[in-house]
């Protein structure tokens, strides 16, 4: 019987780009914080020295500009390459926003057109030499996601989700997609999952119960990080100062990352 050859999809960044680290953070639905994820994980990178930085995938609804205060466009060099831009803390952010008019400009692009940009993020932009370059990657499992998946060498991936019963069905189709893939799940991040009592320190689950122990032991992840509803992070986030957040939630995350 002839073995069947697996066509090989990957595609390569321009020759002024050397990254060591692809990984990618992914959801099974919109609106859980997985471009909260990405931004907090690569601020605890650079902080322990990394080169670091974050492609924007969600490409329709990008929002990683807006949490580092970014307002700038992205540039281009004699070659055609793009230039990133550069946060406060030395991060090197590509998004669709950097790159728009204006910051509401709807993207109206079929999935195709849209699966080219994200390569492009990949390949045509001058991201140089880089410990970390985290992906938002866009939700869902669908044709955009595959290709990410498919093209640009991921070495790992952290899954976002949000609490309550009916994200878990969601979430688990996002592992499970990681999984079919061949991708190597770092770890699962719960956001929104409590809010601590300021007074008593109770820990109040507003959107309901905690699943992300539950689905990491029966999916196999050994690590589980709960973010909780800290308002704190959500002034800095709305005033673009996410660089300036302290506490660090996703710290069995970051510690993992650096023995990749």
């Amino acid at each position: 019987m002839t073995e069947r050859k697996v066509p090989n999809f990957l595609v390569e960044s321009n020759t002024g780009s050397n990254i060591k680290n692809i990984i990618g953070i992914v959801s099974g639905k919109g609106g859980v914080g997985k471009s909260l994820v990405t931004c907090l994980l690569a601020n605890e990178m650079a902080k322990k020295g990394y080169k670091v930085g974050i492609m924007d995938g969600d490409i329709t609804g990008p929002s990683v500009p807006k949490y580092f205060g970014l307002t700038e466009k992205a540039t281009a060099d004699s070659e055609g390459h793009i230039n990133p831009v550069i946060t406060e803390n030395g991060i090197k952010v590509i998004s669709m926003n950097l790159m728009l008019p204006k910051d509401d400009d709807a993207v109206i692009w079929r999935g195709p057109v849209i699966a080219g940009v994200v390569k492009q993020f990949y390949q045509d932009v001058n991201w140089g030499d880089l410990d970390y370059l985290f992906i938002d990657m866009p939700p869902g499992t669908g044709d955009v996601p595959l290709t990410v998946f498919q093209s640009i060498p991921i070495k790992g991936i952290v899954v976002a989700m949000s609490p309550s019963g009916l994200v878990e069905i969601i979430v688990k189709k996002a592992v499970h997609m990681a999984k079919m893939m061949g991708k190597k799940i770092i770890g699962i991040v719960e956001n929104m999952s409590y809010l601590e009592c300021p007074e008593c320190k109770t820990h109040i689950e507003v959107f309901g119960t905690s699943t992300v122990e539950k689905i990491a032991q029966e999916e196999k992840i050994d690590i589980a990080c709960k973010l909780p509803i800290d308002p704190k992070i959500s002034k800095l986030t709305e005033e673009g100062r996410i660089s300036e957040v302290e506490v660090n939630y996703l710290k069995s995350i970051t510690d993992e990352l650096e023995n990749l």
